[in-house]
């Protein structure tokens, strides 16, 4: 959908910061909205959502379950 968005799970990404997580929702949120950067009247709208998606990918990020992988 949004090439800037990058994987965040391992073995793709390791030490992903809470900046990371929420570059990424960001990303998400310009492109489904169609804005850059929106108008003062859609800026409350637009940080909720920002928010909500950065809670969910947190979230999804947190509860995924993957098979280890041996670095030996």
């Amino acid at each position: 959908m949004c090439r800037s968005i990058k994987t965040l799970r391992e073995p793709y990404a390791s030490d992903v910061t809470d900046d990371d997580v929420r570059a990424a929702a960001l990303q998400y949120v310009r492109k489904v909205s169609g804005f850059r950067s929106p108008s003062t009247r859609n800026a409350e709208a637009f940080e909720r959502a920002v928010d909500a998606v950065t809670t969910a990918t947190r979230t999804l990020l947190d509860e995924l379950q993957l098979k280890q992988v041996s670095r030996d």
